[in-house]
């Protein structure tokens, strides 16, 4: 128990001795750098801080330009008031940001672009300098209808301009609208109008849907307001409404032309796909032209026919009449000469027959007429036929296909060109005809021509070398970046504050003294040298040796432990 607690005794004495060693070394080095501190003169000491501030602001420079943030913009284009709001609203979200553009833009770093554009969205910015329905949110007390009407106009026509801002192609809008006053009398209706006036993005224009779309679109956010009085005009003055809306079908239909252009497509790339797996990829070319019919034709027509037979016939209608007219033996005749005549002598023997039992006998039988009509309606056969043409329908087809010739390679790995044959282009023309439709008797024509392509062959583009690369450019600049650095740190510790300190360090040569009177120079002092400083081992055995001198006995028995411990 002694030996153990010797050695920790003597363990704890060492390390007491070397932290005292420690200590003295850092004092013996602050007092160095005092007594080079108070060898410098003022000018040496101002030189030396100027250095040593220098070289710290570059390197905390260097340090900001490296970790500074990557700055986006915001927005652009922005108006006064939009443009101070949302600065204000930025410095309440302690983000940061600076101005681009003369000013039209506002930066702020790109980790934050997004949040920060949620966050001022739903604050309402930027307004764009227009105003809305939340004009109607600050009614005073005591307003007119007048100004009430006036307030709910411009609300609306700043409703309608954000609408048409959101379009991709129009940068700015504004709309104007006419609404007149409404009257009871039917006689004074007067139809609203509307003006839109869209400032587009360089470069970007309307076609005539989106005109159109437009068009609609204020149309059926006004009450009463027929798409004949909305106007639409572009930055430049141009007139974008069409100018003749009594024919909305007058010109070409570009809706129209699209369907003819995929149908066109449509039948090249038939002919292609039935032709590149014989000839190759690179080996046919194909044109369509087709000629639609986008004519509207209805046709209605009502056809009448005779009855084929009668007997199987309907029946539409029949009438039957039958009258008898039963006389008197009445002398009758004209007046005249003829009817006073005597009878002419009878020809036949005046008898008659006896009559039959029972019956009476009739001195003269009248005379009597029957007369019998018939009349029978049939129905007649009627077709009414409604025949509605379908628009798009192909009038022609007019095709051309261009064959390159066989690619042939001899036995010696010689590559020709060689013509197809009649067979070839045969079964070639029966296969575009059958993959088109091919039809005479609509006046389709077929023009299939083998020839030699001149440049198929394309040469492989060149792969894009490693150091034009985006991302190895990139990285090239970041390397740079840090290596400009590092390099204008290293000339300034090397090259500006070492041979500062140098220059510094070197003692001040010693003044001469004045001759004396019996002519002996002064010898100037050496300059003493600095001692040494010892080292590590020196230290712990001169550490040792006073331990030694003060305390023999715990010496003497931590060396006899250690003899003890050899036997």
């Amino acid at each position: 128990m002694t030996a153990g607690a010797n050695a920790t005794t003597m363990n704890s004495a060492m390390n007491t001795a070397a932290n005292n060693a420690a200590k003295g070394a850092v004092s013996s080095i602050q007092g160095g750098l005092q007594s080079f501190l108070t060898r410098l003169s003022s000018q040496q000491k101002i030189g030396l801080m100027l250095t040593v501030s220098s070289l710290v602001a570059l390197l905390a420079a260097g340090w900001m330009w490296t970790q500074g943030p990557d700055y986006k913009v915001l927005f652009s284009n922005v108006s006064d008031g939009d443009g101070g709001a949302i600065i204000a609203s930025l410095q309440q979200m302690n983000v940061p940001y600076k101005f681009a553009e003369g000013g039209g833009a506002i930066l702020v770093p790109s980790s934050q672009v997004h949040d920060t554009r949620l966050k001022l969205a739903s604050q309402g910015l930027p307004r764009g300098g227009l105003v809305g329905f939340e004009l109607m949110e600050n009614q005073k007390f005591g307003t007119s209808q007048f100004l009430e009407q006036v307030n709910f106009q411009r609300a609306l026509e700043g409703e309608l301009a954000r609408s048409v801002q959101a379009l991709a192609a129009v940068d700015s809008a504004r709309v104007h609208l006419a609404i007149p006053k409404q009257s009871v009398f039917m006689r004074e209706q007067q139809k609203p109008s509307a003006s839109v006036l869209v400032n587009l993005y360089p470069g970007r224009t309307l076609d005539p849907q989106q005109v159109n779309a437009i068009v609609h679109l204020v149309s059926s956010s006004v009450p009463n307001l027929h798409v004949k009085n909305v106007t639409v005009v572009d930055q430049q003055g141009d007139l974008l409404t069409r100018i003749d809306e009594s024919n909305p079908n007058t010109g070409l239909d570009p809706a129209q032309l699209k369907y003819l252009h995929a149908l066109e497509q449509s039948y090249i790339k038939r002919i292609e796909a039935i032709l590149i797996p014989i000839v190759g990829q690179e080996n046919v070319r194909a044109q369509v032209a087709a000629e639609v019919d986008f004519a509207h034709s209805e046709q209605t027509s009502e056809t009448y026919r005779p009855n084929q037979d009668p007997a199987g016939s309907t029946i539409r209608s029949q009438q039957s009449s039958e009258s008898t007219n039963v006389g008197t033996q009445n002398e009758g005749g004209v007046p005249g000469a003829l009817s006073n005549q005597p009878p002419v002598p009878a020809t036949a023997p005046v008898t008659t027959p006896p009559a039959p039992p029972g019956a009476t006998a009739s001195p003269s039988r009248a005379p009597s007429s029957t007369r019998k009509d018939a009349t029978i309606n049939y129905e007649v056969d009627k077709t009414i036929q409604h025949v509605r043409k379908p628009v798009g329908g192909i009038k022609r087809l007019s095709v051309a296909v261009v064959v390159n010739h066989r690619r042939v390679v001899d036995e010696n790995g010689v590559v020709s060109a060689k013509p197809l044959s009649e067979v070839e282009k045969s079964q070639i023309t029966d296969l575009v005809k059958e993959a088109v439709g091919f039809s005479r008797e609509r006046g389709d024509t077929l023009n299939v021509v083998n020839s030699h392509f001149t440049g198929v062959e394309r040469e492989a583009a060149p792969e894009l070398p490693l150091w034009k690369q985006p991302e190895v450019v990139e990285l090239a600049q970041q390397i740079g970046k840090t290596l400009l650095i590092g390099g204008l740190i290293l000339y300034l510790v090397l090259g500006v504050l070492r041979p500062s300190l140098k220059r510094i360090s070197q003692p001040e040569p010693p003044l001469l003294a004045e001759p004396r009177n019996d002519d002996q120079d002064v010898q100037p002092v050496p300059a003493l040298k600095p001692a040494a400083q010892p080292s590590e081992y020196e230290q712990r055995l001169t550490l040792a040796r006073q331990l030694a001198k003060k305390e023999p006995k715990l010496v003497a028995n931590v060396v006899k432990q250690w003899v003890a411990g050899h036997e």
